[in-house]
């Protein structure tokens, strides 16, 4: 029996886009067993696996321009723009609840993606119960520079996005059949050596090997690209991603922007129904309103 692997990248507040997609997989009660996300694909995921319809869009559009969550001045005053325990700790616990009980009960296996500052790679991490294990979730989210160090199972990690910002190579090596890929980047994106390298190789001088991997992201981003579409040429994949260029940064303050970004991802979503049916209908780990 094919298993399928549902694929979500990161991209900051560009993951309203991946938000508006993941509602509307909950809409047609499509549910995914097998999923791993990246920094904002991770972030999104854990709502998406309670049923939360709305959460993650709530929290972004509502939040976006309230220092406590995403700020400037919050790199020089707590060390990160985004203010990650107001996201982890308030925001689940007192102000848009998170249903910990139904994520740690779910069936469902999420793999986030961070990265190792000492050797550069990749850290796969399994999340099971978010009381536990939303560290790993923090750490995945944790940008370079702009956010602190997360220290976890011995390693100090950061976000997955500079070394494995799209995990369709680890999806085929961990032996699924069949991916579903969530890009927030439009089809013909092509990632750019990073122009601030430099600095990032300075900064980061005590962890040559993540500035090395920083070095190479648009590499590696690339190749990513270039395997899911030839998976999707073999009808072994689904890309839903815009179809043209979002105009919003990964740190947009703008809610109508962020809701606008939701709703495309709704649509783009919708439209490929037929298609996610077609390809995951024989899978033993998926399910939906027409298995």
């Amino acid at each position: 029996m094919n298993k399928v692997n549902l694929v979500l990248e990161g991209g900051g507040m560009r993951g309203l886009y991946t938000a508006g997609v993941l509602d509307c997989f909950l809409d047609h009660k499509m549910f995914f067993k097998d999923i791993v996300g990246v920094s904002a694909g991770a972030c999104n995921s854990v709502s998406y696996i309670t049923g939360q319809r709305g959460r993650n869009l709530e929290i972004n559009a509502g939040y976006c321009n309230d220092d406590r969550y995403l700020s400037i001045k919050g790199l020089f005053t707590r060390g990160s723009i985004f203010n990650m325990d107001f996201l982890f700790d308030d925001i689940p616990n007192k102000l848009i609840p998170f249903d910990y009980d139904k994520f740690k009960n779910s069936d469902c296996n999420l793999t986030v993606v961070a990265t190792d500052c000492e050797t550069g790679k990749s850290y796969y991490a399994p999340v099971k119960d978010m009381r536990v294990d939303d560290v790993y979730v923090r750490a995945s989210s944790s940008i370079p520079l702009v956010s602190p160090i997360v220290e976890a199972a011995g390693r100090k990690l950061v976000d997955g996005g500079p070394s494995d910002s799209i995990p369709i190579h680890y999806s085929v090596h961990n032996g699924f059949d069949k991916h579903v890929v969530i890009l927030t980047r439009h089809k013909g994106y092509e990632k750019k050596p990073n122009k601030f390298y430099p600095m990032y190789k300075f900064k980061l001088k005590n962890y040559p090997n993540l500035s090395q991997t920083i070095k190479n992201r648009h590499i590696y981003y690339n190749e990513s690209v270039k395997l899911a579409e030839k998976l999707e040429e073999e009808n072994k994949a689904v890309i839903i991603r815009p179809k043209k260029p979002i105009e919003i940064s990964r740190f947009e303050r703008n809610p109508e922007n962020l809701k606008k970004l939701y709703v495309e991802g709704y649509k783009d979503a919708e439209e490929k129904y037929s298609e996610l049916i077609q390809l995951c209908g024989d899978c033993s780990n998926f399910s939906s309103l027409q298995s």
